[in-house]
């Protein structure tokens, strides 16, 4: 009995099933991703497409590229699931798109580039191996948030543009989500793929050893994917102290009897709400900035920024408050106390980075004794110590919080600090993307 020949619909998901079997055979902590996906034609788009949840294609281009070679497919198919796993999809923020896609089909390619494997290797182009040089030069580890910092920098000719956009083009992004809407269902899609993306990790990391060679750089990209996020908002919670302030609260009295007073007396309550409110704010505080030639201003200036937004939110003052700012490297550079949100804004706005020199931690620490010592500091709550983490720490434990934030060095250990201070370990391109109000990857 002859069977019934098979539609295109059914040809083509053969295909794709294919494809997904040849890449897993050699990559199976992949399936796991790659089986997420569900099929469907799509004539619109010109290869390739994805929202997070169906994989589209465009017949006539799956069964052309697959009778010449499934290669091409084959990558794709990886390269769709590197942006779900890499959170490309739903990161990109107010980001410029067009930039953004193509920094993030950069960053997808050198990564399947790096793969050495017969079912994803294609030769090189000149172009893209200049492409790949330059950033490598520029950046530690590749990513959309880096590619595209320097994108903006570098201030890209629509010719090179159009160039890059050839070579790296694989899969449409029409389909992925607007960032300017924050739907549940949205966010519940990305909270799946970085539950997906995890177990990935865990899968070749139990996996590195044997097949060191076949994975590339995905296992340190997704290192530095899943670094826990830092909340330096809550981090920068813990230097503030409670106190009074006269303030009704709403939440201090028994609306029993209130409302007892209202309903037997008319107006007249039978309890007022207490006109005293302990709130928590900031208030002696000092924060060192090191300013050595290891620490950039555009990152000083972003860490600044964000301390100052956080800083002047309404919870965080009294009238008025004793905020220190030292600028140093080898010694202190520059002293600024400032009393108000006015003050310190005065003080962001012609901000300029003093110093330059080598690190050491001690200046500081004698320098804030001094200031206790004049009675300057009279209530200090803790200090903030902004720094790359290379320099000498003092042997004496302080009796105040002191917290050092460093910048994450790519590729070289976390610093350790003295067991009596506390570390809050930042990236540099999480940083710099918090003033474009983002939460930081």
């Amino acid at each position: 009995m002859n069977q019934a020949p098979l539609s295109q619909e059914q040809v083509c998901e053969e295909i794709l099933l294919s494809c997904r079997s040849q890449v897993c055979l050699h990559l199976r902590q992949f399936d796991l991703g790659m089986s997420r996906f569900s099929y469907r034609e799509n004539e619109a788009v010109p290869t390739l497409a994805t929202d997070g949840k169906t994989l589209f294609y465009n017949p006539e281009y799956l069964l052309k590229q697959y009778r010449a070679t499934p290669i091409p497919l084959q990558r794709g198919y990886v390269h769709l699931l590197l942006h779900c796993l890499f959170d490309h999809l739903f990161s990109r923020r107010d980001r410029e798109e067009s930039y953004w896609n193509l920094a993030c089909d950069i960053t997808v390619e050198s990564m399947i580039d790096s793969i050495n494997l017969a079912c994803l290797r294609r030769p090189q182009s000149w172009l893209r191996q200049e492409t790949y040089q330059f950033f490598h030069q520029k950046l530690p580890v590749l990513t959309p948030q880096g590619i595209y910092r320097l994108f903006a920098g570098l201030g890209l000719e629509e010719k090179r543009y159009r160039q890059l956009v050839q070579e790296f083009f694989v899969d449409d992004h029409c389909y992925w989500p607007d960032p300017n809407q924050n739907l549940p269902a949205m966010e519940q899609l990305r909270q799946q793929w970085q539950q997906i993306s995890q177990q990935t990790q865990s899968q070749m990391e139990q996996l590195q050893e044997q097949a060191k060679d076949q994975s590339g750089d995905l296992l340190e990209q997704l290192s530095v994917a899943h670094r826990r996020r830092y909340d330096y908002r809550a981090f920068l919670k813990r230097f503030c102290v409670f106190q009074e302030q006269m303030q009704l609260d709403p939440d201090g009295f028994d609306y029993g009897y209130y409302t007892l007073g209202l309903q037997l007396y008319g107006n007249v309550p039978l309890i007022e709400p207490p006109e005293t409110k302990e709130v928590k704010r900031v208030h002696d505080l000092v924060i060192a900035i090191d300013t050595s030639l290891s620490c950039s201003g555009e990152l000083v200036h972003a860490f600044l920024e964000q301390t100052y937004a956080i800083l002047k939110e309404e919870d965080s003052y009294f009238h008025q408050v004793n905020i220190h700012i030292l600028q140093c490297d080898e010694a202190v550079r520059q002293h600024r106390a400032v009393h108000s949100a006015a003050q310190l804004e005065e003080y962001m706005a012609h901000f300029t980075l003093q110093g330059g020199g080598g690190t050491d931690f001690r200046p500081v620490f004698s320098y804030v004794e001094q200031l206790r010592g004049q009675g300057e500091l009279s209530r200090l709550k803790g200090l903030i110590y902004f720094t790359d983490g290379q320099g000498t720490f003092p042997t004496r434990p302080t009796d105040y919080e002191t917290a050092f934030v460093f910048l994450r060095q790519p590729g070289q250990p976390d610093p350790e600090v003295p067991p009596w201070a506390m570390k809050l370990m930042i990236e540099p391109e999480q940083l710099l993307d918090s003033q474009k109000g983002e939460t930081a990857p």
